[in-house]
């Protein structure tokens, strides 16, 4: 699993979540068509209705607004599960493509369950970013973790990575997931800017799980420092499910995946060196130059000597020290004026 990637490219993780439909001829297509899409990664998610909450309808488990008004807490999570009895086929279909295959586990068991299928890292969702004993409990298995960071305070977030490491987890194990949990999310409640300070405030690598529609967020958050970019990921939208309304089409992802790329690439690195092609192109600079002829002797005026391109004379900076002082040679028009002249 290439989780931690160099050369400035960007990991890519396709979130399949409830985006089967309930079928798992779909949740095949999906690993194949993510592969194909390019991603690095396809995920799902491991929990039961019943590791999450209780089978009830009253007032407190019902969802007020949003995506899944009106929906109650058990029912959706039962209508978007990914049974566990898929789980392992869905890893070897991923082994089988060649894809990685990641989850995020809910609780405990949860854990436990993806750990003897073999996973080489876990997610943990927003929701579960308060579930110390959780972060506790996935921690001590040794392995890499991306945390997603929605609704958490800077407290919160800190608390998280504490307890991670608390448990034997090196930050360079960690990774941070910016994330709105709003779905979709809307671009004016992103503010990515904080991606750069989470990377200096809690000293781990950074990503983001984006919910907003579109890879125009990817893009950014990519540029402002975002090592991993994760994306609910469908065959197609018409396919209708708890998850369908901000998910990605294989070819939008394919877009994603190359701009972020892109993108990783333009930002490159601190850097200050010179290009071979802006060394080359250091001749056009302007440089102090004679544009009258001046005889040894003679002082060197704003009318005879002037800063003009190119740049084989005396920088600039030396132009006004230049001026008025005589000349210690003799200088024909268009001939550059030489360090000692």
């Amino acid at each position: 699993m290439n989780l931690f990637k160099k050369n400035n490219e960007v990991y890519t993780i396709a979130e399949m979540s409830a985006n089967h439909a309930g079928d798992i001829e779909n949740a095949f297509k999906i690993v194949r068509a993510a592969k194909d899409a390019g991603a690095d990664c396809l995920k799902i998610q491991t929990y039961t209705a019943d590791s999450i909450t209780i089978d009830c309808d009253n007032d407190y488990f019902r969802i007020k607004g949003g995506l899944w008004d009106g929906y109650n807490l058990y029912k959706l999570y039962t209508e978007a599960a990914t049974p566990y009895s898929w789980q392992a086929k869905i890893k070897t279909e991923c082994e089988k493509v060649g894809i990685d295959f990641l989850s995020t586990p809910f609780d405990e068991d949860a854990a436990d369950f993806l750990e003897k299928l073999g996973v080489e890292a876990y997610k943990i969702a927003s929701f579960e970013l308060v579930h110390i004993p959780l972060l506790k409990h996935v921690a001590r298995k040794g392995k890499p973790m991306i945390v997603s960071c929605g609704m958490g305070s800077e407290e919160e977030i800190g608390e998280a990575v504490d307890a991670m490491i608390g448990e034997g987890l090196s930050k360079e194990q960690i990774i941070l997931l910016k994330c709105t949990s709003e779905y979709p999310a809307n671009f004016e409640d992103m503010n990515l800017l904080t991606i750069p300070d989470m990377i200096s405030r809690f000293g781990v690598r950074v990503g983001l799980s984006d919910h907003s529609m579109g890879s125009l967020a990817a893009v950014v958050g990519t540029s402002l420092g975002a090592c991993l970019i994760e994306k609910h990921f469908c065959l197609s939208r018409a396919i209708k499910n708890p998850d369908s309304e901000f998910s990605m089409e294989p070819h939008e992802f394919s877009t994603m995946v190359k701009d972020v790329n892109e993108a990783a690439k333009i930002r490159g690195r601190v850097n200050y060196e010179l290009t071979e092609t802006e060394k080359a192109s250091k001749v056009f600079r302007r440089s102090v130059f004679a544009v009258k002829d001046i005889k040894k002797g003679e002082a060197f005026t704003k009318e005879n000597v002037r800063c003009i391109r190119p740049g084989q004379g005396l920088k600039p900076k030396y132009y006004d020290k230049l001026l008025n002082s005589l000349s210690e040679q003799e200088y024909k028009k268009g001939q550059p004026i030489t360090e000692g002249n």
